[in-house]
């Protein structure tokens, strides 16, 4: 290798313009000369829907594991995204959440923070402060159809691109290290079989849920005001139900609704508020009576959990990596996705600090499984006890331990120690181990604290602002 070879800058190349693209590009940007993002579409200038994203429809939050994560990979994004108009929610402050074991307290103290925007903005501030960076750029209207190298090396990718009125164009673009982040797209097992590398595990948990979304203008100013989530109970009988309403930009609710097979939402609009009233409590309705829709009602059918275990395999090409759904995509209605996402770039960014080196996409590609375990825990541990879910039962051990989930949620409803080692949990910022620590198991045994509340908990200026626009 010559010396002009040996010390050229690094290339990466990023599949895909999503926020996992955004988010593997900025993970890698120090440490590569020059980054590529190849994307199938063009982008939007501003905050608007991004072609080929049918889950940005539907509510979108950051946990809070996934903002320490956001924050970390490009600091001070999320000032920007409060500046832009997201919305900064105190973890359970700011909060009216009915679970299955009874409704949770607003505890004064907040532990945690989640961050609530339109996946639009979302997408737009961090897409925003990526390309920034003058070596980061994007690549439109071109595919990536296939990858470079053998089963030890990949070397780049092949490009397909469409320019108007000349047909399509296939090139070669070497790259040191080339990310998918194409998401549940992704043609990645077919690729590792074209360099002989085949056997990757698939797991695949289907609750059948479906989503219906639309934007409402809120009869309240939304600065300050609650997310509203009433949850599904695997308990009772009949189609599992769920929703929850999200103050966002714009002084607008984005609201979604859940239903499972033999009780699913439909894109009617005239069906959409009369389907929340069906739900375990009507608050979601009662609040809608007072709002005005803003769009028609979208629907999705793709809410499975699905994930390829590339950490698994017994060997692994240098020079790529998979991120984001390309590895796990995850039920939507517990608010994961986005998280994980951060969270596995953080990882990359992080091992990728020692220099693009022999050895990093096997690392890499093993901690980015980290965070997808702990959320694939959490989601697939409450799915598999729906009677509609395909792909996976419940076992023993899992009937045992999700008593004693639901043991905890009981207890938190009405102990601030327990709710904040169950929040924890849930927003990624402690793995589920940690819920079997001797403090909280003696918590679980005690039970909760205090009475459980009769109903949804609005303070004195919400209620206030309601019965205004009830008035109105």
């Amino acid at each position: 290798m010559s010396e002009a070879v040996r010390h050229r800058p690094a290339r990466a190349v990023v599949i895909g313009g999503s926020i996992a693209g955004m988010l593997a590009a900025a993970a890698v940007k120090d440490q590569a000369g020059s980054v590529e993002i190849i994307e199938s579409r063009d982008l939007p200038e501003g905050p608007e829907p991004r072609a080929g994203v049918p889950q940005a429809v539907h509510i979108h939050l950051l946990q809070s594991g996934g903002v320490d994560a956001l924050e970390e990979l490009l600091p001070g994004v999320i000032d920007q995204l409060a500046a832009a108009g997201a919305h900064r929610i105190p973890v359970t402050t700011n909060m009216v959440i009915y679970s299955p074991e009874g409704w949770y307290r607003r505890w004064h103290r907040a532990t945690h923070r989640l961050m609530t925007a339109s996946r639009d903005l979302t997408d737009h501030v961090i897409r925003r402060r990526v390309l920034e960076e003058p070596h980061v750029n994007v690549r439109t209207r071109a595919r990536v159809v296939g990858l470079l190298g053998d089963g030890r090396r990949v070397t780049g990718v092949r490009v397909r691109t469409s320019a108007d009125g000349a047909g399509e164009r296939e090139t070669e673009l070497r790259a040191d290290l080339v990310i998918d982040a194409s998401g549940r797209a992704s043609r990645m097992p077919r690729w590792l079989a074209e360099l002989g590398i085949r056997g990757v595990a698939e797991d695949r948990v289907d609750s059948g849920l479906v989503y219906a979304s639309r934007m409402y203008r809120a009869p309240v100013p939304t600065r300050g005001w609650p997310v509203i989530s009433v949850n599904a109970d695997p308990r009772l009988p009949g189609p599992a139900s769920a929703g929850g309403i999200l103050p966002i930009e714009g002084d607008r609710w984005h609201v979604s609704l859940m239903g499972a097979p033999g009780g699913q939402p439909t894109r009617d609009p005239a069906a959409f508020e009369p389907f929340a009233r069906t739900l375990r409590h009507p608050v979601i309705a009662d609040l809608l009576r007072l709002a005005e829709p803003l769009t028609d009602v979208s629907v999705t059918h793709s809410t499975a959990n699905r994930r390829y275990r590339y950490e698994r395999l017994g060997s692994w090409p240098e020079g790529l990596v998979a991120l984001g759904d390309s590895v796990a995509a995850f039920n939507p209605v517990y608010g994961q996705g986005l998280s994980v996402v951060a969270r596995g770039a953080l990882a990359l960014r992080d091992l990728a600090r020692g220099g693009l080196v022999p050895g990093l996409s096997r690392r890499a590609q093993r901690a980015i499984a980290r965070p997808v375990d702990a959320a694939w825990a959490l989601t697939v541990g409450q799915d598999i006890h729906f009677s509609t879910t395909t792909g996976r039962n419940p076992h023993f051990a899992d009937r045992l331990l999700h008593r004693y989930v639901s043991r905890l949620s009981r207890t938190a409803t009405g102990s601030f120690r327990t709710a904040t080692a169950l929040t924890d949990v849930l927003t990624l910022q402690a793995p589920p181990a940690s819920l079997v620590r001797p403090g909280v198991l003696l918590s679980a045994l005690v039970g909760p604290l205090r009475p459980q509340l009769a109903g949804p908990q609005f303070t004195p200026e919400e209620l206030r602002l309601l019965d205004g626009a009830r008035e109105r």
